[in-house]
């Protein structure tokens, strides 16, 4: 794999980069139509949902295919929040704790078991979560689900809902993702990722797998409850079916087709989770499922890194079709240098 190019590596072209795309994020929620903006934050939402799940099964390589619960968790509690008049700073904060708790005792058992057995544990709470959500009406609002409208823009901003849905969106998420970024690159991202490729090595560097795997889980599980907030934010309305576990299948295709442990891969598999349905339904309702595992096929047949690995793969063919530069002649080989024999 070829190097990005030093013009890509200067700080004035990173801090231009980083200027264009915040223009472009308080620009566009002003001039897209609300369909737009609709679609956009909710793509936003689940690039969250992703980002925690890639934190668990992408930078620390254990399986986890129940992430959807924590996003229904956060959901429904921000749902009580808003329908028990709690301010919009205390509902993000119970949606971001009471996850993270949930998360945290059942990584105490997740963390000790491997392969199968952990497979098995992360299946059952979706499977769990939406019968038990059909009958905590007191707090879930049974199989009807619950709504509400605590995420209205506020008349002294003069935007519309879609509008402040996206900018609200675009700032929790921006943060997250920049904690995350933070975390995985720092010392405990090293650590996760000793922990993943080894277990032993870890072990003989005093390396806790245990806890690791636990603090992994944990932060999935709060970021889980942070994409759960937004998505009532966003959709002001969840039921049981929002925890199904075909929607936790979903989650982890978006993960792997955008691409795993790679944090532009969570925002593409946002992107996956909300368009690439739109598109199979309005090609043919009745082949949705199977287009979309088609879909995964072809991206994981020609990059088997996700598409976050697309720039870096084109680098790479490109470097092999351009011909090889001819080494510079030497003092003997120059032209019309005589040779001896």
């Amino acid at each position: 794999m070829s190097a990005p190019s030093p013009f890509l590596k200067r700080p004035v072209v990173r801090w231009i980069a980083v200027a264009v795309v915040v223009i472009a994020a308080v620009v566009l929620p002003l001039v897209l139509p609300e369909v737009a903006n609709d679609n956009l934050a909710r793509v936003g939402v689940f690039a969250v949902a992703v980002l925690g799940l890639n934190v668990v099964m992408g930078y620390g390589g254990q399986v986890s295919l129940g992430q959807i619960f924590f996003l229904g968790l956060g959901a429904y509690t921000a749902a009580y929040g808003a329908t028990h008049g709690w301010n919009i700073v205390l509902i993000l904060l119970a949606s971001i704790l009471i996850p993270a708790v949930v998360g945290l005792l059942i990584a105490l058992v997740a963390a000790r078991l491997g392969g199968l057995a952990i497979a098995m544990l992360t299946i059952a709470l979706p499977i769990i979560g939406v019968p038990l959500a059909k009958r905590l009406e007191f707090f879930t609002g049974g199989p009807q689900g619950v709504s509400s409208r605590f995420s209205d823009a506020p008349i002294w901003s003069g935007l519309y809902n879609d509008q402040y849905h996206l900018y609200l969106v675009l700032v929790i998420g921006a943060v997250v993702f920049l904690l995350v970024r933070n975390l995985v690159r720092g010392k405990y991202g090293r650590a996760l990722a000793i922990v993943k490729e080894n277990e032993a090595v870890a072990g003989a560097m005093g390396i806790s797998a245990y806890w690791t795997k636990v603090l992994a889980f944990t932060v999935a599980s709060l970021v889980g409850g942070i994409s759960g907030f937004l998505y009532m934010a966003v959709v002001q309305y969840t039921s049981p079916e929002t925890l199904s576990f075909g929607h936790s299948i979903t989650l982890v295709a978006s993960m792997v087709v955008g691409g795993a442990a790679t944090m532009f891969g969570s925002v593409l598999g946002g992107l996956y989770y909300i368009f690439v349905p739109i598109l199979t339904n309005a090609i043919d309702p009745n082949l949705t499922a199977f287009l979309q595992g088609l879909i995964m096929l072809v991206v994981l047949v020609v990059l088997p890194g996700g598409l976050a690995s697309l720039p870096s793969r084109l680098r790479s063919l490109m470097h092999r079709k351009s011909p090889p530069s001819k080494p510079l002649p030497g003092p003997a080989q120059e032209i019309g240098a005589p040779t001896h024999t």
